[in-house]
């Protein structure tokens, strides 16, 4: 009864948002034994299932034909075109971290790829040893204090979090691709960079599925654990050291 009502609760988030993930967070919460990180395993493992169904049957297969199918410098090119997008976010919120080389990197490599990459077709900044510093807005609010809250599997999107769920809007508008006005050149762009970010995981997918005795487990540990060490620079404290506040410090 419980799971069907958690799964209830992710089809009312994919058309109520925030709203319909407060009843998620009171409805379908573990009790006093849950992993105090994934308080709602019920309702992300039924997320997760879906999430895997859809994938096994549409994305994947896509993503592998468009492996197999396009010649590897173009998509080598596509995605060097994508993250040099991320790289100019990515020096937005650095700056709002205060953290001026990452930040003067991240513009540097975006002006670099667009003027002299063919508009970010070619990576010249990593030739030129132009280190990357790939940050979002959910890492900005962790940086200055937000804790992460319950981890969450949004539908369709994947691993998350409450802070990175509702830092989603900001990133959105901070993607250029969004802020195309024409609806099919925006649609077509989004679509391919997700066919290009799910043909680079293949092989990872392919090692989940054959070495992981629980990929939902494994996939929360790591994205987690990743998210992290991502705030904290690398070098993360050890996590009962670790206390989320609002002054300055990182959270988790």
């Amino acid at each position: 009864m419980k799971k069907t009502m958690c799964i209830a609760a992710a089809t009312g988030f994919l058309r109520g948002g925030f709203v319909a993930l407060a009843l998620v967070i009171t409805g379908c919460a573990s009790g006093p034994q849950a992993n105090p990180r994934d308080p709602l395993e019920p309702f992300n493992r039924g997320v997760y299932q879906f999430n895997d169904a859809v994938d096994r049957a549409v994305v994947k297969p896509v993503a592998i034909a468009y492996r197999d199918v396009i010649p590897s410098p173009v998509r080598t090119g596509v995605s060097n075109f994508f993250n040099n997008l991320q790289d100019a976010w990515s020096a937005v919120n650095n700056a709002l971290q205060l953290k001026g080389e990452a930040a003067g990197n991240s513009l540097v490599r975006f002006g670099v790829n667009t003027v002299f990459g063919w508009g970010g077709l070619l990576d010249i900044a990593t030739e030129m040893q132009i280190e990357r510093h790939t940050r979002d807005f959910g890492h900005t609010l962790g940086y200055w204090g937000v804790g992460p809250g319950p981890y969450l599997v949004l539908p369709l999107l994947g691993p998350s979090t409450l802070r990175d769920t509702a830092a989603l809007p900001v990133d959105t508008q901070g993607n250029f691709i969004s802020g195309l006005e024409h609806v099919p050149t925006r649609n077509s762009a989004t679509a391919v960079k997700l066919l290009d970010r799910r043909a680079q995981l293949l092989q990872a997918s392919d090692m989940l599925d054959q070495v992981a005795l629980d990929p939902y487990t494994f996939t929360r540990d790591a994205f987690l654990q990743r998210r992290r060490s991502a705030i904290y620079d690398g070098n993360p404290p050890d996590e009962e050291d670790a206390r989320p506040s609002l002054n300055g410090n990182p959270a988790n």
